[in-house]
């Protein structure tokens, strides 16, 4: 969506705790963050013989510390504010150390585990369960789910108390599948997938490694279409509240995504890396991108600008659907315009925070986009690193923009069939700016009309043409936001996001709230995309479709703060405490609930394709409303479709230099 910056990249996983003692005999012992979300009570116990592996994440040195920099760093208030650290310095004030590697090396060597890995962040193990048992004091036992087996642990895992200053969280114990998916409308992952040792330390190279998968089947919007917002109006369909409403947009450019967020000519987002994680890495990126860009009037990739970070190998390939990550890789890559793609080995939620920690360690850019979530719930160990590494970002001046989601509050869209009504992860977490979706209506001449929440209606026309199925009928995707219970709030959401929002339930002590910021993701007023897919006819061809999707709204967000960040000419950072600072001087859009007027959603006419590739199994016309997103509204002020609202010029302008 922005015009050329320059990229790079970088992956590894950092984490921190308190200086170690040396591990002795004892019977005192400590809990550990793991995998084990709830010990499983009943179940057989697993073998002896069962062989196990896993992962030791390593203490820093410092972790109350890392915190306390990492929110003084990032405070416009703080004297401190944008002293970041290099990574080399970041390592050295706060990483692990080589002791702890060689003291929790020693533990797991005498309670026979074979250790076959360490790296800076983590020390891998295998051997078999009844040593696992001995060591982190659990009975590993078996369950099933969904028809598969998986094992878990009968407790609470712990270590003793000398080694509990040295390890950040264990994994492997629990191999219950944890997932990460696409956040966009539609995407889905196969329900069963097996369980997934540690993969290889992920190495930094710019090939792409082959992964024999077919892109995703073609996709192709029907007309008629509108270039721009209310241009083509459906005269000939029944109107809505009185008043005809528009055909859907062909997609959005560049040009008119710019120019509705305020950013100039002269803002190219020159000099600044930005980074965006996905899984595997697809094979036509490069031509997709030169093709794209060629085609839709921004300016072309120069040959350095974009680099794929990839792992050392891919796994769960029959489990992870390659091809089916490819189109994310790309809308992401050309919705933001310039970047260096690091790839997930699987879709598995430890691979993605294995990419985190490469951006990281080696500090390879300065923004982070994130279009993806965790499926299966977060685990203590997941929670944990993952601060870890967000807050070892945040020294660096590394800012993390994520997907808040697609599927509004998440009452019912769990693929593992739970109903919990939380909020997405890693969006979730109060060290990522979460990145909501809007509606944007832009008008001729590039002008925004107008802007509300993203939460879509899908009402069918009837039979003869005379009639919608009284609208609205149900909800089908809409962004995702809301309270993350057991999270406290974060201080720079304080006397900003209402009592109503971050008190869920009336609790006493107030909550995270998700999302920070948005921008468009509605699929219907969304982003024209290009990329490789499979046709009918087999052969795979270049093709251009509209997409959406929090997955749209999250690099949209770090493109701009890719211009702020050339306009104030240093990083941002880890942006929140400073955009809900702006948000007190008002540079944001506060997104209308009633853009037409009280009691009138806006809406649009959409024809698609029944096979999803041409007219020869008839079309599908349906009424898309907007603003309805399950339990979330959109109101005046902070809400949790929106959070503060969408970026203008004059929050642009705000960054230059004076």
């Amino acid at each position: 969506m922005i015009s050329p910056l320059s990229a790079a990249l970088t992956l590894t996983l950092l984490l921190g705790s308190a200086p170690s003692a040396s591990a002795t005999t004892t019977t005192t012992r400590d809990p550990v963050a793991s995998d084990v979300v709830t010990p499983v009570s009943a179940g057989k116990n697993v073998g002896p013989a069962t062989a196990v592996s896993g992962r030791v994440y390593l203490a820093g040195r410092d972790p109350e510390g890392l915190a306390a920099y990492a929110a003084d760093v990032s405070d416009p208030d703080s004297n401190n504010y944008g002293h970041y650290l290099s990574a080399t310095q970041a390592l050295q004030r706060f990483g692990p150390t080589t002791q702890q590697a060689d003291r929790v090396t020693g533990w797991l060597t005498s309670n026979d585990l074979h250790v076959t890995a360490r790296t800076q962040n983590y020390v891998t193990f295998e051997g078999p369960a009844s040593a696992v048992d001995t060591a982190f004091a659990v009975k590993l036992k078996s369950y099933t789910r969904q028809g598969n087996t998986y094992r878990s642990a009968g407790e609470t895992p712990s270590v003793p108390a000398p080694m509990a200053h040295d390890i950040l969280a264990v994994t492997g114990l629990d191999n219950t599948p944890r997932r990460a998916a696409p956040s966009t409308p539609g995407s889905t992952l196969p329900a069963n997938p097996s369980a997934v040792d540690s993969a290889p330390a992920p190495v930094i190279t710019d090939t792409v490694l082959p992964t024999d998968a077919k892109p995703e089947p073609v996709f192709r919007n029907s007309g008629p279409l509108s270039d721009y917002y209310g241009e083509n109006v459906a005269t000939t369909l029944p109107a809505v509240d009185g008043a005809k409403v528009p055909y859907a947009v062909r997609g959005y450019n560049g040009r008119q995504l710019r120019s509705a967020y305020g950013a100039t000519p002269g803002m190219t987002g020159a000099g600044v890396k930005i980074a965006v994680i996905t899984a595997y890495a697809s094979p036509t990126l490069l031509p997709d991108l030169s093709q794209y860009t060629a085609r839709n009037g921004d300016a072309a990739y120069r040959p350095d600008q974009v680099r794929q970070v990839t792992p050392a190998a891919y796994t769960n390939l029959d489990i992870c659907d390659p091809g089916g990550q490819f189109g994310e890789q790309t809308l992401d890559t050309e919705a933001v315009h310039a970047i260096a793609v690091v790839s997930s080995a699987s879709c598995h939620s430890e691979d993605f925070y294995d990419s985190i920690a490469t951006v990281v360690d080696h500090h390879l850019a300065d923004i982070v986009s994130n279009s993806w979530y965790a499926v299966d719930p977060v685990t203590p160990a997941q929670q944990t690193t993952v601060d870890n590494l967000l807050q070892l970002g945040a020294v660096q001046g590394i800012g993390f923009y994520s997907a808040s989601g697609d599927n509004g509050d998440l009452g019912d869209f769990r693929l593992d069939g739970t109903h919990t009504g939380e909020v997405d992860f890693p969006a979730r977490d109060p060290w990522v700016t979460a990145v909501g979706g809007t509606t944007l209506a832009i008008g001729a001449g590039d002008h925004e009309l107008w802007e509300t929440g993203w939460g879509s209606h899908s009402t069918a026309l009837s039979a003869d043409g005379s009639t919608w199925a009284s609208p609205p009928s149900g909800f089908i995707n809409g962004t995702g936001g809301g309270a993350v219970p057991g999270t406290p709030q974060p201080a720079y959401q304080r006397s900003i996001v209402p009592d109503a929002l971050s008190h869920p339930d009336g609790s006493a002590t107030p909550v995270r709230v998700s999302p920070d910021i948005a921008a468009v993701g509605d699929p219907t007023t969304g982003f024209i995309t290009g990329d490789t897919q499979l046709f009918p006819d087999g052969t795979a061809q270049y093709n251009e479709h509209r997409i959406g999707g929090t997955s749209l709204a999250a690099p949209v967000i770090a493109g701009i703060q890719a211009l702020a960040q050339q306009l104030t000419g240093k990083p941002l950072g880890f942006a929140n405490p400073l955009i809900y600072q702006k948000y007190r001087s008002l540079l944001f859009r506060d997104p209308n609930g009633n853009p037409l007027g009280t009691n009138r959603n806006p809406a649009v006419v959409r024809v698609d394709f029944s096979n999803s590739f041409d007219a020869s199994q008839g079309l599908v016309t349906t009424l898309r409303t907007a603003n309805l997103d399950t339990s979330l509204t959109t109101t005046p002020g902070y809400d949790t479709t929106t959070g503060v609202g969408t970026p203008t010029a004059a929050y642009l302008a705000s960054f230059a230099r004076r």
